[in-house]
């Protein structure tokens, strides 16, 4: 596995994983659900925690069968996902750990170093997340190609068992995925500014607008603000997880904003038209992926 690079394609996209078992099945679990049910895994199981959900996502075709057992769920898996909000992984991993000793297990959550660390004795764990998704939430809105062309990232550790790397990393693969490895430090790092600023920044920006002002707001403001339609009890799970490196962002954008109100204070027109300008360029040579990604 190369560090902050690709890893290498560990089996085709023809190729059949055995059965995976899937923590957690909604817009995430059950868009993995849809896509290894495409003639990749042979069997899907969803595990939940309420009946209602489980049976919507069978009936959606996301899994083949269902069940709110970790016991049941997990038995005989090959793989098993935890697709389960930020706060509850650990504990997913550490019960499903318990329950399939020979699985292999993986995640999907935004943030990845203390997860990582407090999961650091289970060796066939390895700290995953693919970065797509929405600001909707739910089964209902999954899609089978939601993972194509998107980056998944891993996490290995040193202590992480090299045969779970490459099955998790063929799992992605054969779904669409480009991987990339990431120490868990690094993954927080970068994504704190790629996709958590973000979040917090429109958070912010949506609560400066008065409502007055409000009635006027256009694209601009459509385009800027929303991701704040995100889910707030996903959202402050995830802030909190990586919360050093999100206040090490939103410190840097604060600098920036201090900056471009300086320059206007200042009436410097050249320093506020380089600010744009470099925004601009910067922004113009952004490429988005073919679908539209808002990774958690």
């Amino acid at each position: 596995m190369e560090r902050s690079g690709r890893v290498s394609r560990a089996m085709s996209r023809e190729a059949r994983l055995g059965r995976v078992a899937i923590a957690g099945v909604g817009l995430i679990g059950g868009s993995l659900g849809l896509a290894l049910r495409n003639g990749i895994a042979r069997e899907v199981v969803g595990i939940g925690r309420r009946r209602e959900s489980i049976d919507l996502a069978q009936r959606l075709g996301a899994i083949d069968r269902g069940t709110l057992d970790f016991q049941e769920g997990c038995k005989d898996a090959e793989i098993v996902v935890v697709a389960t909000p930020v706060a509850s992984v650990v504990d997913v991993v550490r019960v499903v750990a318990e329950a399939a000793p020979r699985a292999v297990i993986t995640d999907v959550a935004s943030t990845k170093a203390e997860i990582c660390r407090s999961l650091a004795g289970i060796r066939t764990f390895v700290g995953g997340h693919p970065m797509a998704g929405s600001h909707k939430r739910g089964v209902q809105v999954a899609r089978a190609d939601l993972f194509k062309d998107a980056v998944a990232i891993l996490c290995p550790t040193e202590q992480t068992d090299a045969r779970a790397v490459s099955t998790v990393a063929a799992m992605w693969e054969a779904v669409g995925a480009r991987i990339v490895a990431l120490s868990p430090a690094e993954h927080d790092r970068m994504i704190a500014e790629a996709s958590h600023l973000p979040h917090a920044a429109a958070a912010c920006l949506v609560r400066t607008v008065s409502r007055d002002a409000l009635r006027f707001a256009a694209t601009g403001y459509a385009d800027s603000t929303r991701v704040a339609s995100g889910d707030p009890e996903l959202w402050s799970q995830i802030l909190l997880s990586n919360r050093f490196e999100v206040r090490r962002a939103l410190e840097g954008l604060c600098h920036r904003l201090v900056e471009l109100g300086d320059a206007l204070l200042a009436q410097d027109a050249e320093a506020v038209k380089r600010i744009l300008s470099e925004a601009r360029d910067l922004r113009d040579a952004f490429t988005s992926p073919p679908q539209a990604r808002s990774g958690e």
